[in-house]
Formats: structure tokens, C-alpha cells, sequence
């Protein structure tokens, strides 16, 4: 059964730090670009970084940059998000996704992945 897990959210107060997991099952994650996705309240779904499949590189959008760190361990099939810095602004439902191959940039919009998983809440307090 191919599948996508996140985990890691949580409630944190700004200025805090979470990571978020995305754990792979059923298909092999070094041959996929992932990607992070976030959607708040009334705002559509935006990717906020993603690590590409061909060697590793990785994107971020310009309102996580320098915050966000993407990184993979291949030996557990899970790509991780470390959020530092978190913003009020960052709380929103973080899904991951998977497309086949690799990118040059950033994955900005959620079309054309191949598998999602179904997020997880992650709530920044001021």
C-alpha cells in the first residue's frame, strides 16, 4: 500500500521549533521529489519546500527560507521539515506529497503530485 504519514505537529508559541515527519511506505522516496504543502484558514494550499529526487536539492519559499530546513534519511524512508523561528502566520495543516523524478525549483502549487499524505496541524500561538 503505497502511503505518505505526517507527524509532528503540534500547538508551539512563536519563536519555537517543530518538526514535522513525512514517512514513506510502498514506494521507494529517493526516486520522488517530496514536497512540503501547507494550507491555512481560508488561503489555498501552498508549497513551502520540497527535496528533489535527482541529488538532493532543495527549495524553499520566500516566507520559510532561512526558518525551514528540508532533509531526508533515506535508510527510513522519511523526509523531515525542521521549522525554527515559527511565526504566528506559519499555523496551518502541513501535508506532504510525492511526484515522480526531480525539480529545479520550488514546487509551488499541489497539482500534478502523485501521492499525498493527509497532514498534520500545526498551530502557532502569539
Amino acid at each position: 500500500e503505497v502511503q505518505l504519514v505526517e507527524s509532528g505537529g503540534g500547538l508551539v508559541q512563536a519563536g519555537g521549533s517543530l518538526r514535522l515527519s513525512c514517512a514513506a511506505s510502498g514506494f521507494t522516496l529517493d526516486d520522488y521529489t517530496i514536497g512540503w504543502f501547507r494550507q491555512a484558514p481560508g488561503k489555498e494550499r501552498e508549497g513551502v519546500s520540497c527535496i528533489s529526487s535527482d541529488d538532493g536539492g532543495s527549495y524553499y519559499a520566500d516566507s520559510v527560507r532561512g526558518r525551514f530546513t528540508i532533509s531526508k534519511d533515506s535508510a527510513k524512508n522519511t523526509v523531515y521539515l525542521l521549522m525554527n523561528s515559527l511565526k504566528p502566520e506559519d499555523t496551518a495543516v502541513y501535508s506532504c506529497a510525492a511526484v515522480n523524478g526531480e525539480v529545479a525549483g520550488l514546487i509551488k502549487y499541489s497539482t500534478g503530485m502523485d501521492y499525498w499524505g493527509t497532514g498534520t496541524l500545526v498551530t502557532v500561538s502569539s
